[in-house]
Order: C-alpha cells, then sequence, then structure tokens
C-alpha cells in the first residue's frame, strides 16, 4: 500500500530592506513573528529558523538584499 503525504507550499512574503542589512533576530521582531528580541533568541538558538535554506543558530546574522530566512513555511525574502 503506497501512502501519498500532500505537503502544503510554503508561503514567500517580501521585506524591503531600509539600510545595507538587518539582523536575523530584528527581522523576525520587524515581520511579526516574535513580539521580543529573547524570543527571537529562543527560536533562532533552538535551530527552528533556516538562512537561504539551511539552518542558521547566529542572532546576529546579518541579513542583506537577496537573503531569506524560513520560519514556520513561511519565507521571508529581504529586498
Amino acid at each position: 500500500m503506497k501512502i501519498k503525504v500532500k505537503v502544503a507550499p510554503k508561503e514567500h512574503k517580501e521585506f524591503i530592506l531600509k539600510g545595507e542589512y538587518i539582523r536575523l533576530d530584528d527581522l523576525l521582531k520587524n515581520v511579526g513573528v516574535v513580539n521580543t528580541g529573547g524570543h527571537a533568541k529562543i527560536i533562532i538558538q533552538d535551530g527552528e529558523v533556516k538562512v537561504n535554506g539551511e539552518v542558521c543558530t547566529m542572532r546576529g546574522k546579518k541579513m542583506r538584499s537577496g537573503d531569506s530566512a524560513e520560519f514556520e513555511h513561511v519565507i521571508y525574502e529581504v529586498k
């Protein structure tokens, strides 16, 4: 017997960068994923966030135009 698994497509959202870069924890706060920097720190250090498709545990990671962050099946593209 074959089992079919249906995977929901990932949602894409844009974040317009106002400077040269934004830190990953600040990006997550700005897009509304978390309310505080402490919460951002926890989910990043727990490996729940991907940057450009790979798990990133650096909360101070500099996100520049062209980078993307993924959390809970939503991809935030930095433009």
